[in-house]
This record gives C-alpha cells, structure tokens and sequence, in this order.
C-alpha cells in the first residue's frame, strides 16, 4: 500500500477509459448538434436522467464537472451556452473532453487534480457542480462537500451522483453476500489484494450520514433526491437501488 491510492485510481481509470468503458465514451457530433436545439438529456447515476428542473438557467452559467471527464455532460452543457470546468484525475477522460471541444470548436478549461486535496478554484466561482458517482474512489468524502460549498457562488448548485455501497457485498454474479460493510480496503489487506488483483481500483462505501449528512454539515440545503439501479445484473433485474442522486442548495 505504499503508492497513494488515488494515484492508483488514476491509472486504474485510465486503463478502463482505453479498453471502452461507458463512462469514458464522448458524446458524438450528433448527439452535441441536438443539444443546440434544446434536445438532451444527462446521467449522474447509470439509468435515470437528471430532471432539467434541478438545472440552474445554462446561458453563461459557470459550471465544474467534478470529476466527470469522459467528454458525456460537459460538452452538453457548453451546447446549452455554459462555460465550463472539468476537474479529473484520469489524464484519458480529460483527452476525451479535450477531444469534443476540440471537434466542436469550443473552449472549456481542463484541471488535472486530486479531489481529496482542495480544489483549485477560488472562492464562489461557480453556478452549477456536476458530480456523476466518482466519490465512490476516495476514502473521505465530507472534504469534497466542503470545499463544494465553497467553490459555489451563493445560490449555487451542487448534483451529485451518489452510491448506496450495496454493491461492494455482492460476489460477481450478484447472487451471495461476501463481503461486509464498510468496504474499504486501506484497511483490510484481504480486500486490498482482491481489488488490485482484480482491477478494480481501491474504492469505498459511503453511508447515507457521509454522503447526504456531509452536505448538510458543509451548509447545503436539500432540494431533491431520486434511487437508480445499476442498469445491468441481478440486482437491476430485481430493482434493486444501488445508487441515488442529490440536488443541494447553498444558501
């Protein structure tokens, strides 16, 4: 364990966004034509679109993708006349984004950065964060909540895209309980040697205190919240939640 473990998870993403993994697949040129005409939808969890409700007015609208490269939401955004930022830590899904703006001739600002450290943005200098399901790959999450809160301008926006960690006690086949929670292997060797033998990048279970009850502590105020299924497996097939999205205020 002695290499950071978000550097692990850097490398981990990028070999995943390389061998084709749906998070790290770019809008196509149709898909950016569409939302110029108002036709789009985006996910912050793997089946549910975002209800365009939760979305502040675009036009001109200062927006981080918080860890959400990959080239899906950010590009829609700045066809809806955003300006956007996107903080990653996987150099390939911030060629993505590169790669859309790039052949959409638009400018967006790309930060290469580790969002267990603070972010590197001043003080209410957004509308609107975007955050898909990624704290999944951080230890501590209350942290990324404050420095949220202070990165939004008064008023401002935080949607979050959350996991319920029910996941992370399922074998492969969804079928048995193997593991107990919390899931964290930086301090379980057993589970640390499973992750890294499996590729699966060192990840953590989040309770429902850390991730909506650290937004209360940081100052948000909730506005709204929905379940999401994985989209594929057992545990879809059953509909069973496995993820949850938010919409927090800073008032």
């Amino acid at each position: 364990m002695n290499e950071k473990y978000t550097e692990i998870n850097s490398k981990v993403i990028d070999k995943w966004v390389e061998d084709g993994w749906e998070w790290g697949q770019a809008i196509s040129h149709e898909v950016y034509e569409k939302a110029k005409n108002n036709e789009w939808q985006v996910l912050l969890t793997p089946t549910k679109p975002v209800p365009k409700e939760w979305f502040c007015e675009m036009k001109d609208a200062k927006i981080l993708g918080l860890a959400s490269g990959g080239g899906q939401q950010m590009p829609i955004f700045t066809a809806l006349g955003a300006k956007c930022t996107v903080l990653d830590y996987s150099e390939k899904q911030l060629q993505k984004e590169k790669l859309v703006a790039e052949r959409e001739k638009y400018d967006i600002t790309l930060v290469k950065a580790d969002m267990t450290q603070p972010l590197p943005f001043e003080d209410e200098s957004f509308d609107l964060i975007f955050h898909p399901v990624s704290n999944c790959y951080i230890e501590d999450v209350f942290p990324v909540w404050k420095e949220c809160y202070r990165v939004l301008k008064k008023g401002g926006i935080l949607l979050a895209g959350l996991d319920n960690g029910i996941n992370y006690v399922f074998d492969d086949e969804e079928k048995m309980l193997v593991r107990r929670l919390p899931y964290n292997p930086l301090r379980d060797r057993k589970l640390y040697e499973e992750a890294m033998e499996n590729d699966w990048g060192i990840q953590f279970s989040h309770t429902i205190e850390e991730q909506i009850g650290g937004q209360l502590r940081a100052g948000f105020v909730l506005t709204d919240i929905y379940q999401d299924t994985n989209g594929t497996g057992r545990l879809h097939e059953l509909n069973i939640p496995t993820f949850y999205a938010t919409r927090a205020v800073k008032m």
